[in-house]
């Protein structure tokens, strides 16, 4: 992707999970129930967006997700990931209503896209945001060059 530079654009969908158990502390058979409560120990899934901005592809569009359960801290979150990983993009989203309403944090402000109606795809529409951005971006990084 680093070869494209500004024309690659990441869309970083959100994580499968923040943690995973080792191999070495999976069970190798089924465990049983009569053994009595289970603990698990989880471990923390390294995080990569440094990598990828930094290392991979820095002069790429990157959009990443952010959701959260507490609307308190979602958009404090999506800033501060938005500094940590320098990422173009990060698109905000609560559990409650992820498929309804998202907000655009980038480093000039908040977009919040919003679906019009049941049978409209909040993705179409944010899809199309992003490849504007994503133009603009291209555009802004060589303005000798039609994209």
């Amino acid at each position: 992707m680093n070869c494209l530079e500004h024309h690659g654009m990441f869309y970083c969908a959100a994580a499968v999970s923040d943690f995973y158990v080792p191999w070495e502390s999976m069970a190798k058979h089924k465990i049983q129930s009569a053994g009595g409560p289970l603990n698990m120990q989880l471990n923390q899934v390294p995080k990569m967006l440094f990598i990828l901005r930094n290392h991979w592809a820095p002069s790429a569009f990157c959009v990443s997700f952010k959701l959260e359960t507490d609307p308190d801290i979602l958009i404090q979150k999506a800033e501060a990931a938005l500094r940590k990983y320098g990422m173009n993009v990060v698109v905000a989203n609560e559990l409650a209503n992820y498929k309804d309403v998202v907000v655009m944090v980038t480093s000039t402000g908040k977009t919040t896209v919003s679906r019009r109606s049941k049978e409209d795809d909040l993705e179409e529409q944010l899809i199309g945001l992003l490849v504007k951005m994503h133009s603009d971006h291209a555009k802004q990084s060589n303005p000798d060059q039609e994209t």
